[in-house]
């Protein structure tokens, strides 16, 4: 299928799963249970469709983290779509970058850029590229997709802000194939030594990288006692429950002298059956076919599955 004829059927897509949830001006607006797996669901048909506007993508990994930035974005960080650099905001790092999908798919349903801008990923000109880009899109705190450097740059972020004793909380998202990355641990150990309070790492821990299982390429377990060697502050959760989310960062939020890590237990391309537990999917976008079939797999997914899944 030709690249005009793919943008074409993607937005044709995105006008038939529009949402149904209301957006705010300012966030966090501390939504419900049913609000929150609405708007999941949402992002995850929003990634299967631009992956399928570009005939590529990562949507494995950009699956796999939708509850936790999705909990995140509405009921936790403070920002303002209309005005992405507002001075009181909180910051968000993606270090694993290449799940842009998911970045692109929470600004545009929090109501910072246009939908009609996913059927555009990955294409020329296009501020939806591969991976984010601060000079192309304003809501972007820092360019990223180079493994293991994203956690650096927050640590950067925090202490600037604490030594400036400014309230403003850092957020970073990364995988765990790049921790086996050794620039990850020098920023876990310097987080820990300036005692960055104001720094929260989400670590999603589905297991799979490109190359296959995590244990196999090279073994990172047990992490959360690694994390805890280091002095942070640990909660290992099921990263696809609202609640056991929505927890840890209010409990991460509140932490007094030491950073915390959010180690969620996820599933590589959660929510849509061929994806699931496939490294195949880590970078490979779907056709039409395997489409539509995702998306009627995403909206048979009951409004509260967010609180029955099991690891």
């Amino acid at each position: 299928m030709e690249a005009i004829e793919r943008r074409e059927k993607a937005m044709a897509l995105l006008t038939a799963h529009s949402p149904s949830f209301t957006t705010f001006t300012e966030y966090p607006s501390k939504q419900d249970s049913s609000y929150l797996s609405a708007f999941a669901k949402q992002i995850r048909k929003d990634i299967i469709i631009s992956t399928f506007a570009a005939g590529s993508g990562h949507p494995g990994g950009s699956l796999s983290s939708v509850e936790m930035m999705s909990s995140l974005f509405v009921n936790h960080l403070r920002h303002r779509p209309q005005e992405p650099k507002w001075l009181n905001r909180d910051y968000v790092i993606f270090s694993k970058g290449h799940v842009s999908p998911l970045l692109y798919s929470l600004y545009v349903e929090t109501g910072y850029y246009s939908r009609e801008l996913l059927s555009t990923f990955r294409s020329f000109g296009s501020p939806f590229q591969g991976h984010p880009a601060s000079s192309r899109l304003e809501a972007v705190e820092v360019s990223s997709g180079s493994l293991g450097q994203g956690l650096s740059v927050g640590v950067g972020i925090a202490l600037g802000l604490k030594s400036q004793h400014k309230p403003n909380h850092v957020f970073v998202l990364c995988g765990d194939g790049e921790s086996q990355e050794g620039q990850i641990w020098e920023a876990i150990m310097a987080a820990a030594h300036y005692r960055l309070n104001n720094l929260t790492l989400f670590f999603d821990y589905n297991n799979l990288e490109i190359d296959g299982w995590v244990e196999d390429v090279m073994g990172i377990a047990p992490i959360k006692d690694k994390f805890a060697s280091f002095n942070w502050i640990s909660f290992q959760i099921d990263g696809h429950n609202m609640k056991a989310i929505d927890q840890a960062i209010e409990e991460a939020k509140n932490q007094i002298d030491r950073p915390s890590v959010i180690i969620g237990q996820t599933v590589k391309g959660k929510g849509v059956s061929f994806m699931e537990n496939q490294a195949d999917w880590h970078g490979k976008a779907p056709n039409y076919e395997q489409t539509l079939q995702a998306l009627q797999e995403i909206d048979a997914i009951p409004l509260d599955y967010s609180e029955e899944v099991k690891i």
